[in-house]
């Protein structure tokens, strides 16, 4: 499946069922920070819901992004 191939999830949160649309890259990449942390990925997703702002697609990405780039930062100072 190619990554930016958008594909529609349900998963369930806060005892409710729930979907968003998410190209493969940033699934994949939810699914890391879920396995760093050590929690499942509807548990991520829910962290992520509870401080969102806009539609869920969209603050999953935005997570996403400033997880890789808060990644990026670490990296650049240690060089």
């Amino acid at each position: 499946m190619p990554d930016t191939e958008v594909r529609k999830r349900s998963i369930t949160i806060a005892g409710h069922r729930t979907s968003f649309t998410l190209e493969e890259a940033f699934w994949q990449q939810l699914r890391l920070v879920a396995q760093a942390e050590e929690i499942s990925i509807n548990r991520l997703v829910e962290k992520i819901d509870k401080t969102r702002e806009g539609n869920l697609s969209s603050a999953l990405r935005i997570f996403v992004l400033n997880r890789l780039l808060e990644q990026q930062e670490k990296q650049d100072s240690h060089v």
